[in-house]
């Protein structure tokens, strides 16, 4: 079974969309909607019919921008304040203006919304300031509904190749080689344009159950586009700041408190007490629940003991059938009853995902990167608070976008050196008799993410991190071992991953103060607007070690009022009242 095999083949397309996710398949559809006749591949290391972050489903869109609740205005606010300011608002200002859009074409797709007994969406507030949040009876569905879109429009679809490297040359991207993570065979993808819709890196911390696929994002996501995007020249934005998110202790799941806070759910401490005025999760957020969870408070609990039976039963049926099925077998194999019982809730590793916080490959409002031609949506691109809806939406204009730049370029020549290079980079743990399994270099890793890296940050940590992580790829590149193509597929993301620690600790180091709460927390240092309100972009250094850069903030569209860019760090209950 998944015997290493041989062969290497190329094709050529017009559009490469590398992710069958969320975003990479609303990408392909669009492109090939605006051009019929471009040639659209949709690649994925597993099978686009059943992959991603929604593979099971969604209970919800956490920020959909619907007239009569919400203005594109209110929402751009909103999050260039969740993000402590650190926004470049053109990309969040168009997604407000088009994602309603959006849904209206997942609602044609039979991806269907909660409404009221006026036949309108049934909006709820979570947020801070303003009312987003729009529940999915239905959600179970979405990646079916998704796929028939995706046959009926006749996308070429090619399943089971992992991407490792992205192809550049004439200054621009040139496609990308893959390798199958069934048989370890290459393939060499010439595009003119591609679009990286590759999730979240959510495999970065280990969680505490030791499980090194029992994260809060989806296990599969490891980081590759992160990396992919990094080898590849582009910059990456504000890596230092963190996905933490709330989760259900010794689950792998959120606690979903935006979805039963509109029921009248609530985060409370151990004496069922709320200190939090607002579930919705920020970094200012997580840093009140750190601080309750190490205070003789805690732990922390999701209350919902005080609400009407029939009230529970609504949540268990959101909660218990969608996104994460199992959640209603854990508390029925713990014993926790939610008519009962508080759910004790506990904080997740650490990760890189803009869809939760800001970290990601630097784009513009039309998703393109710094690398002419390459474009990246979703989780694994910077614009902050993306969530689903937002890879739906950014996806689309990246695949819109894509099309437009195609017209004018021919492919970009490439050094065939570059793949040889990395097929010898690939099959080198193929070529050992006996080694360390992939296993046991991505645990090591994330076992000194864990020790070194998670917040509260402290400088000689980061920087012993770097040393140890500098062992761990002499052991990965000296005598990492595997014995078929599915092996190899991990040993391919513990490369990822290890790629990815090196570039949180280096970022981590980078920015000499705190800022976005726990994500960003640095004992020694204070929040710093003189000198760090900008973003901070790596790119990979001539030397093949990251390199970090200030970026100016770009002028706002919707600007932020002196009493309320701090709304989001008034979130203990009693410290103040919300901006309106």
């Amino acid at each position: 079974m998944d015997e290493i095999l041989d062969g290497i083949t190329q094709i050529d397309c017009d559009i490469l969309v590398i992710g069958g996710g969320t975003a990479g398949p609303m990408a392909a559809l669009k492109a090939k909607r605006k051009n019929p006749s471009a040639n659209v591949v949709l690649l994925d290391k597993a099978n686009v019919k059943r992959s991603g972050a929604i593979s099971m489903g969604m209970d919800g869109l956490n920020n959909s921008v619907i007239p009569g609740h919400a203005t594109p205005e209110q929402y751009t606010k909103e999050i260039t304040i969740a993000n402590d300011g650190i926004c470049d608002q053109a990309a969040v200002y168009r997604y407000a203006q088009e994602c309603y859009g959006i849904i209206q074409e997942l609602d044609e797709f039979g991806i269907r919304f909660q409404k009221d007994q006026n036949g309108e969406y049934d909006v709820k507030k979570v947020h801070h300031i303003g009312t987003y949040v729009l529940p999915m009876p239905n959600g179970d569905t979405v990646k079916k509904a998704l796929y028939r879109q995706l046959r009926k429009a006749r996308i070429n679809i090619t399943n089971r190749y992992m991407a490792t490297r992205l192809l550049t040359g004439d200054g621009r991207v040139a496609g990308a080689i893959c390798v199958n993570t069934r048989t370890a065979e290459f393939l060499v993808v010439r595009a003119k344009a591609v679009i990286m819709c590759l999730g979240a890196a959510g495999r970065l911390g280990l969680p505490t159950s030791g499980y090194l696929y029992g994260t809060y994002e989806n296990a599969s996501n490891s980081g590759e586009g992160y990396t992919m995007a990094y080898h590849a020249g582009a910059g990456l934005a504000n890596l230092e700041c963190y996905q933490i998110n709330p989760l259900i202790k010794d689950y792998n799941g959120p606690a979903c408190a935006y979805v039963a806070g509109p029921m009248g759910g609530y985060t409370a401490n151990a004496a069922g007490e709320r200190f939090i005025e607002c579930d919705y999760w920020s970094g200012q957020m997580m840093q009140e629940f750190f601080d309750e969870l190490q205070s003789g408070k805690g732990p922390v609990f999701l209350k919902l003991n005080h609400l009407a039976g029939e009230t529970i039963s609504e949540i268990e049926r959101v909660l218990h059938i969608v996104e994460r099925p199992t959640r209603g077998h854990f508390h029925a194999g713990r014993g926790t009853d939610y008519r009962k019982q508080m759910i004790e809730m506990h904080i997740s590793e650490i990760g890189f995902c803009s869809g939760h916080s800001a970290s990601g490959v630097y784009v513009d409002e039309n998703a393109r990167t710094t690398v002419p031609g390459l474009y990246a949506a979703g989780d694994m691109a910077n614009v902050p608070h993306n969530y689903m809806l937002g890879a739906f939406t950014h996806g689309a204009f990246a695949g819109e976008d894509a099309v437009d730049y195609i017209a004018d370029v021919d492919f970009a020549g490439f050094d065939q050196g570059m793949v040889e290079a990395e097929r010898t980079r690939v099959l080198a743990p193929t070529k050992r008799d006996d080694g360390i399994p992939p296993n046991q270099i991505e645990y090591k890793t994330r076992r000194l993410v864990n020790d070194y890296l998670q917040p509260p940050k402290v400088t000689a940590k980061m920087e012993l991190a770097q040393s140890r992580f500098a062992e761990v790829r002499a052991d990965m590149e000296s005598a990492m071992y595997v014995r078929d193509a599915h092996e190899l597929m991990r040993a391919l993301e513990a490369s990822t991953i290890l790629d990815c620690a090196d570039m949180a600790a280096a970022a981590s180091l980078y920015r000499t103060e705190s800022r976005w709460g726990l994500y960003h927390n640095r004992v020694e240092y204070e929040k710093d607007d003189e000198n760090w309100f900008c973003h901070t972009i790596m790119t990979k250094g001539a030397d093949g070690l990251p390199s970090s850069r200030k970026q100016a903030v770009q002028p706002y569209v919707v600007e932020i009022g002196e009493d309320e860019k701090d709304a989001y760090s008034r979130q203990r209950v009693g410290a103040g009242v919300a901006a309106e």
